[in-house]
């Protein structure tokens, strides 16, 4: 069974075993930093979910009713312009949480949010997390200081999709995969157009480029990253501005990323 199947496994049994309270070596930032008091009101309306690959989070102008809680795998933020072209905008992981709109009192935003990368975590609806974020100021100040991280991620990715080489630019996404899941995950090249906001056949010639030059291996829609630190060198200034300010910002985030944590194995 391939490593990211067996995370997939082991990580949604976690989850289980610990749907009467979040299990204190969670990779989510949010959910591991919580205390006691932030805890009673979150989990009682924490619901484990699996998350499969090109899953439908929420759609353009449609109500979210939930927030997410990523523990493995990402979602992504797309803008699908009028002529059909698509581009993304944002990556969410286990840094925070997938409905932002939620937590600043909107219900709708004009982006489709698909799973990139699959893996699971847990849902809250919209109502309880806008309660619990009223009745504790400590609890929304975590939550707005990850939107901010967001943001300045969000702004960082519009410089550099118009500033940087396609190269750079796969790099620092490909890094920022990593950060979230470890060196191995599915992506098709498909995916990954849609990701930097170009044409199949560029995605091609930079994957070749980068598996040539030994910092990825590339097989049947699976990415493994073999030097990460010759992909950074590779990667532009965009993916350490990212990082830092996700380690400034996001709660816990001195330890961020979380690369080396495995999902506990059943039992």
């Amino acid at each position: 069974m391939p490593l990211t199947a067996i995370r997939l496994l082991d990580s949604e049994s976690a989850a289980c075993r610990t749907a009467g309270g979040i299990a204190m070596d969670s990779r989510n930032f949010i959910l591991r930093s919580l205390s006691p008091a932030e805890e009673a009101l979150v989990r009682p309306h924490l619901e484990p979910i699996t998350l499969p690959q090109k899953m439908t989070v929420f759609r353009p102008d449609e109500d979210i009713s939930h927030a997410y809680f990523i523990e493995w795998g990402c979602a992504s933020l797309i803008n699908i312009l009028p002529d059909g072209d698509a581009v993304e905008v944002g990556t969410i992981g286990n840094e925070g949480m997938v409905g932002i709109p939620v937590l600043l009192e909107a219900d709708r935003m004009p982006c489709h949010c698909d799973i990139q990368i699959p893996g699971n975590g847990w849902r809250m609806r919209a109502a309880a997390l806008r309660s619990a974020a009223n009745q504790s100021q400590s609890l929304r100040t975590k939550l707005l200081r990850f939107t901010q991280a967001h943001f300045n991620q969000v702004a960082q990715s519009a410089a550099c999709n118009r500033l940087h080489s396609i190269e750079e630019r796969c790099a620092r996404w490909l890094l920022m995969c990593r950060d979230r899941v470890g060196d191995e995950f599915p992506l098709t090249q498909e995916y990954l157009a849609v990701m930097l906001g170009v044409r199949r056949a560029g995605v091609t010639v930079t994957a070749r480029l980068l598996q040539g030059a030994g910092l990825i291996a590339y097989t049947r829609g699976n990415i493994r990253i073999l030097d990460p630190a010759g992909l950074e060198e590779v990667a532009c200034d965009c993916y350490r501005i990212t990082r830092d300010e996700f380690r400034r910002l996001i709660p816990g985030g001195d330890s961020y990323p979380l690369v080396d944590s495995k999902p506990r194995s059943p039992g």
